[in-house]
């Protein structure tokens, strides 16, 4: 398992960092999870001026702690209160893979590139593929130009098909955007990236998904059909994640369907709602 040297520095790519064996483990785990559906603002609210509700491009799963769309995800400085919703631990069949991880991270970043109570402790499971609708098949395998906002590092890992990841600058008006990085990223492979260079002052994107494989993993999500799976791990304080019992009434009917639905399946979110509930009918107590 050895870094890739043609990497720029501040981003470091291992192509084998997960084992045969811990792959498997995964995999079989991931089988037991229920991905949901959401929509990137709140059925109760009409979205921000200028924006259009839409479904999200692919069923998602969160660990450490849930950012629900309809919460507007964690954006510090300002965007911190109530946008990390305390969620299920990390498995043990990722646990050696986390703490690899974390070690690698710690090693390979220093001083102000690195937060000092840094931890993989927040996890985002996409889960890439194609949507069928009616008979018809449409390829969401995806990502637009993003950043992600968690301090520090950022740990990406991968399973099933290639897909072709790039950075980019932001386009000036009138022209087109420039490209400054690109790579494809593998099945059990370890992405890392870093520094303002990376998380400030580029966007990075997944372009496309390959089919080259014939892979397809059974994920149990109706009319939907998953080629490649992505775990982003990042960190959130712990001072900014919240028990499902503390969101204010107003943040709670936003997720409750999504919350809800997860029940039906996540014994940990199971007991969360019972935790909050009180006399008052559809509200954790606060």
């Amino acid at each position: 398992m050895r870094h890739d040297s043609r990497i720029p520095n501040g981003l470091f790519y291992l192509r084998h960092f997960v084992s045969p064996r811990e792959r498997a483990d995964i995999l079989a785990w991931i089988q037991t999870l229920h991905p949901i559906w959401e929509q990137r603002f709140s059925t109760r609210r009409p979205p921000p001026e200028g924006e259009a509700q839409r479904w999200l491009l692919r069923p998602v799963y969160w660990l450490g702690n849930w950012q629900f769309a309809c919460l507007d995800y964690y954006h510090p400085p300002k965007g911190t209160l109530h946008r990390c919703v305390r969620a299920e631990p990390y498995p043990p069949a990722l646990a050696g893979v986390v703490q690899r991880i974390e070690t690698f991270v710690r090693k390979m970043y220093k001083g102000r590139d690195l937060p000092p109570k840094w931890a993989a402790n927040t996890c985002l499971i996409n889960f890439y593929g194609d949507k069928i609708e009616n008979g018809k098949r449409t390829d969401t395998a995806r990502v637009g130009e993003h950043k992600d906002f968690e301090l520090g590092p950022v740990a990406s890992l991968s399973f099933g098909e290639r897909a072709f990841f790039q950075f980019v600058e932001s386009k000036a008006r009138g022209t087109r955007e420039r490209v400054v990085f690109e790579q494809w990223l593998v099945d059990s492979s370890l992405q890392v990236f870093g520094t303002p260079r990376w998380k400030d002052q580029t966007f990075h994107r997944v372009q496309r998904v390959e089919r080259k494989q014939k892979t397809h993993f059974n994920i149990g999500v109706p009319n939907f059909e998953t080629r490649r799976i992505n775990f982003t791990f990042r960190y959130v304080p712990e001072e900014h994640i919240v028990r499902l019992k503390d969101l204010p009434k107003e943040k709670w009917l936003d997720v409750e369907a999504y919350v809800r639905q997860l029940a039906d399946h996540s014994p940990y979110f199971e007991k969360e709602i019972t935790a909050g509930t009180t006399k008052q009918p559809n509200r954790p107590s606060g």
